[in-house]
């Protein structure tokens, strides 16, 4: 099975900031949407953010003007910038991809999932 691979994550204090990083690799063509998801313990996983190949986005209500996606199409890279960072966004989160307009729990393409840790 195909995999994403996911940089980044770890253990910050609240108000803090990380970078996460996600690249597809060349394998996988038709490449539209890319984005996050995240699961933190006893919780179902959630859409965190989206990015499609227009660079159009979407935000969870719970990260806007906290988190910033982007993406390079040429290398089928996206990353998530996380400032502000607060005990609640503790969790694993995992890369995605899709080849529609968004990134489903369904989606085909998925990394491995890496721990973001906030103390508080």
């Amino acid at each position: 099975q195909v995999q994403l691979v996911e940089s980044g994550g770890g253990l910050v204090h609240a108000g803090g900031s990380l970078r996460l990083s996600c690249a597809a690799p060349g394998s996988i063509s038709s490449i539209n949407a890319m984005g996050w998801y995240r699961q933190a313990p006893g919780n179902q996983r959630e859409l965190v953010t989206s990015i499609d190949h227009n660079g159009l986005t979407r935000y969870a209500d719970s990260v806007k003007a906290r988190f910033t996606i982007s993406r390079d199409n040429a290398k089928n890279t996206v990353n998530l910038q996380m400032n502000v960072l607060k005990p609640d966004d503790t969790a694993v989160y995992y890369c995605a991809a899709d080849t529609i307009w968004t990134i489903r729990n369904v989606s085909p393409f998925w990394g491995q999932g890496t721990q973001v840790t906030v103390s508080s």
